[in-house]
């Protein structure tokens, strides 16, 4: 039976941004984290490469802005980065005292460089599993604090909206019974949309809930044209798109290609360490084959790579290339470029606040302009603690009421075997063509396809329920089919080529039209703003 509760603050998601958050806000009242699985399932625990951090004083700081507003090809709204980089050392100092341990080598923090960073400040855990040892800590250090309640095997299902501002959020757990939840506040912390695409490193998990909610409750999103896929991601068929990690290029990695020639040289002069968004679209291009669908294979190579034990530095990488029969110091690696990570979503200020009254956001799923059209490596673990605390302020600071909300309408339907086969069929006809044709290249034409292919989705969701109504998968569903929308839009209005965001048919960048943020508002409104 539905039921009505409350709590002073509501935090969808369970990475570094939404625990980060709950931590301040259990100072001030009770706090209740939802998680779609388990606390430990999120993008952050997922993360490899590291966490970016200037820890060398004044200087390191102002070179870390510069690579940040760098990478983003013009468009990083700089306020948004100088919060990061001067508030990034405090918060990773504070995660130390928490009990996150990082690497170090002779008693000092290790410090590695990966692609577009002018000096090694990447801070590691475990070797390769820095966003494991992050999520660990910040999980550990939650649970001590008696306010912190989690939510694990729970959906957010809808916001509840009443005179402009949001009042509630519907819950639905691993039965299918919904729980609606007044709250003062309510932050989307979700993390990204990969699973938008059919190629992603992202989990299961990680379907866009958060941003699709934020705009169904109203609120205005940004620069949802600008999806970074990750050059390096494992390929080889029936196998996961599984990360390797940027560190390994820091480390000396070469790309080659199907010829065993080192490529990187006719793309950028950093080479193996350009942006990524340049290495991945330069792995696809060598990639192609003659005729239309034809593909070729591109390797990462580190058999050259001396002093160096691979296996220590790269253990969860070493391990999973084991069970392939694949080893970093022997052999070459078969790679190609994966949807990574969102560096649009719900627009907010430095503070978390988004465009509708009580409903903050921080993290992937936030866009506050700090990454521009393509992130720096191993900036977003900081921008999770860094905007996930300033989010928690604001919350705090605006102070609102609690208000009555009735009770949510129903619990949700179980859809039969045959409804799940139809709902999964649909789900990876968008993630294919949103693949095929809203991925790496774009132009108008493939644009429009995957619009086809997006109403088509559209059309067939609307058949299995009422909203009300819908269990887990089809809410993802839906996310994804929502996400969906606002990239399709947002890339066909950008008409020029820039960061991740690449137009065949607009190659060049057009700072004198688009040195602007999209704001996508509503179903088709999509105007640019200079922030």
């Amino acid at each position: 039976m539905a039921s009505v509760s409350r709590v002073d603050y509501l935090v969808m998601g369970a990475g570094v941004a939404g625990l980060r958050a709950a931590v301040e806000l259990a100072e001030y009242g009770d706090v209740l984290v939802v998680t779609k699985e388990s606390v430990a399932e999120s993008n952050t625990h997922y993360a490899q490469g590291g966490i970016a951090v200037a820890v060398e004083g004044g200087d390191d700081v102002s070179l870390h802005l510069q690579d940040t507003v760098a990478a983003g090809d013009g468009l990083v709204y700089q306020p948004a980065a100088e919060v990061l980089v001067a508030e990034g050392p405090a918060r990773v100092a504070e995660l130390m005292e928490w009990g996150a341990k990082f690497d170090r080598e002779h008693g000092e923090l290790l410090r590695t460089r990966e692609g577009a960073h002018s000096r090694p400040r990447i801070l590691h855990a475990n070797g390769d599993a820095t966003g494991a040892e992050i999520s660990r800590s910040l999980v550990a250090f939650a649970r001590a604090h008696k306010r912190v309640r989690f939510a694990e095997w729970t959906t957010v299902t809808g916001l509840v909206v009443a005179d402009g501002r949001v009042v509630a959020a519907d819950l639905l757990d691993r039965e299918n019974r919904m729980e609606r939840v007044t709250a003062r506040a309510v932050l989307i912390a979700a993390g990204g949309a990969g699973q938008v695409y059919s190629d992603t490193t992202n989990p299961a998990v990680a379907t866009g809930d958060g941003i699709a909610l934020a705009a169904e409750a109203g609120a205005q999103l940004a620069d949802m044209e600008f999806y970074q896929f990750h050059p390096t991601a494992f390929s080889l068929p029936g196998a996961p798109r599984f990360l390797l990690s940027e560190a390994l290029r820091g480390e000396g990695a070469y790309l080659r290609n199907e010829r065993g020639e080192r490529f990187m040289d006719r793309y950028h002069p950093l080479l193996e360490l350009a942006p990524r968004d340049v290495v991945a679209r330069a792995i696809t291009r060598e990639g192609m084959g003659e005729r239309p669908g034809e593909s070729r294979m591109v390797h990462l190579d580190m058999r050259h790579v001396a002093g160096v034990d691979l296996h220590h530095r790269f253990p969860g990488i070493s391990a999973f290339l084991a069970g392939y029969g694949l080893d970093l110091q022997r052999d070459m690696i078969p790679v190609r470029p994966a949807a990574h990570y969102l560096m649009g979503g719900v627009r907010t200020d430095l503070s978390g606040r988004t465009t509708v009254r009580g409903l903050y956001a921080a993290g992937e799923a936030a866009c506050t302009g700090v990454h521009g059209a393509n992130r720096l490596a191993s900036n977003s673990l900081l921008e999770g603690l860094v905007f996930g605390a300033r989010a928690a302020r604001a919350m705090l600071d605006d102070a609102l009421e609690l208000v009555t909300a009735d009770a949510a309408a129903a619990d949700a339907e179980t859809l039969r075997a045959e409804e799940e086969q139809r709902l999964e069929n649909t789900v990876a006809e968008l993630q294919h063509s949103m693949w095929s044709y809203a991925g790496l290249l774009r132009a108008e034409s493939t644009l429009r396809e995957g619009f086809d292919a997006q109403a088509r989705c559209e059309a067939a969701l609307a058949r299995f329920a009422e909203p009300r109504k819908m269990g887990r998968r089809l809410a993802e569903a839906r996310a994804l089919c929502s996400v969906a929308y606002a990239i399709l839009h947002s890339a066909l209005a950008r008409t020029e080529s820039r960061g991740a965001h690449f137009r065949n048919d607009y190659p060049q960048r057009d700072d004198a039209h688009f040195r602007k943020h999209s704001m996508f508002s509503g179903r088709e409104r999509i105007t640019f703003e200079a922030w």
